[in-house]
């Protein structure tokens, strides 16, 4: 406003926005400035990378800190110990069921050498035909003048001896079975005439047995 625009003397002052006056900028105003937090009781500060150092804990903090690390270094050896125990009774198990089926084993050879095999014998001629048993047996051969060599028993110029082990019936040839008596076994024909008598592997066949 100039000198020109000023108010005679008594005349009011003319308000801006009235008519025929310019109108005038409002006068200038700073910006706020943030305001730093306050501190106090239950305030929280903000923490900026850098900057903020970390807060050196309390001697109540402390404490509790290691006395949490000891239970758990103390509940650690707890388990650890435990473990090792489990870990020796399942190994003291093992060795003990070992030797349990060691000596069951061992029954068991014994008991098989105990209870020897029954096999059964057919006498057979010289062309490997089952024949009676009568043939083989040592009543039969001498009444009729025959004798035994070598586990054959010869007849009237025909052979005989056992076949041990194998199948078939009188008039066919046998199948399988052996020629070699078995030893430590129960030897007996179908009649029930006892070839040899086993067991623990000791063998004692009559003198008409083949070998």
């Amino acid at each position: 406003m100039t000198d020109n625009n000023l108010p005679e003397p008594g005349q009011p002052t003319p308000q801006p926005g009235q008519p025929g006056e310019p109108q005038q900028p409002p006068p200038y105003q700073p910006a706020p400035q943030p305001q730093p937090p306050v501190k106090g009781k239950g305030s929280m500060r903000q923490q900026q990378a850098g900057v903020t150092q970390p807060r050196q804990p309390t001697v109540a903090e402390q404490r509790a800190r290691a006395a949490a690390l000891k239970a758990q270094q103390e509940r650690f050896a707890a388990e650890s110990a435990a473990f090792e125990k489990r870990r020796k009774t399942r190994k003291r198990l093992l060795i003990g069921g070992g030797v349990t089926v060691g000596v069951v084993a061992l029954v068991a050879i014994w008991y098989a050498a105990a209870s020897p095999k029954n096999v059964t014998a057919q006498c057979t001629d010289q062309n490997n035909v089952i024949v009676d048993d009568d043939y083989c047996s040592d009543s039969y051969y001498r009444s009729h003048g025959g004798y035994s060599s070598g586990g054959f028993i010869y007849i009237g110029g025909s052979s005989y001896r056992y076949n041990y082990g194998g199948s078939g019936v009188v008039g066919q040839k046998v199948t399988g079975g052996s020629y070699t008596i078995p030893k430590g076994a129960n030897v007996a024909t179908k009649s029930g005439t006892t070839v040899q008598r086993g067991g623990f592997g000791i063998s004692s066949g009559s003198s008409s047995s083949g070998g």
